[in-house]
């Protein structure tokens, strides 16, 4: 199954304004409508795809969380299997909330010198020597990450959640509808952003770490 295109499935390119959009969605909706086609099981399939697409591209913050998690930088290659596109999709997450931490710590190096002395203490009771072990890099950064994050960084996290989980829905990943599976789906999403921003508190704190 190929990702799908929300752009495409409206026939609109990804520079379209909003106002093109909203125009493109709504003479679809009318072509589509059930009732101009005997609710056919093909008008009704499209009309919840381009009623997906626009639920994203018709939002704002939404159309600009989907424009980065599914072309990044440039467009990419189509990929058919829903287990690669997932696997990639964790990847993209871990990536944004790696990159969002380091970011933060790296402009308080006075904070990276305290929990450096807070990891050296427990690193020391727990060998005998000082060394930069990464899971108790690990566990303090995952203790101290809350004190970085505002209500700001978390709403974009749920956007960037709630964007990504529509795009594997429609990708089959989780059956629309099966609320179980899409809640699953959510939280394995969740866990990858997460980790990625243990990674970056942890990226940060190995960047100015010296043993002594």
């Amino acid at each position: 199954m190929a990702r799908m295109d929300y752009y495409r499935v409206l026939g609109v390119s990804r520079e379209a304004s909003d106002e093109d959009i909203k125009k493109a969605y709504r003479k679809l909706v009318f072509k589509y409508h059930p009732d101009r086609n005997a609710a056919t099981a093909e008008a009704e399939a499209k009309i919840r795809e381009i009623n997906a697409a626009y639920e994203i591209v018709g939002d704002a913050e939404k159309r600009r969380s989907y424009d980065r998690l599914f072309w990044g930088d440039e467009p990419r290659a189509e990929t058919a299997d829903p287990s690669v596109v997932l696997d990639e999709m964790e990847k993209k997450l871990f990536d944004e909330g790696r990159k969002e931490l380091f970011a933060i710590l790296m402009q308080d190096v006075k904070r990276i010198k305290a929990e450096l002395a807070i990891i050296r203490e427990r690193t020391v009771a727990e060998q005998g020597y000082d060394s930069f072990k990464d899971d108790l890099v690990a566990a303090r950064a995952a203790e101290a990450m809350p004190d970085f994050l505002t209500d700001e960084m978390e709403q974009r996290k749920q956007r960037l959640v709630e964007v990504a989980t529509e795009m594997m829905v429609s990708q089959g990943v989780a059956k629309r509808g099966d609320d179980g599976g899409i809640r699953s789906l959510r939280n394995r999403l969740e866990t990858a952003f997460r980790n990625g921003r243990i990674h970056g508190v942890a990226s940060a704190l190995e960047l100015l770490y010296e043993r002594k």
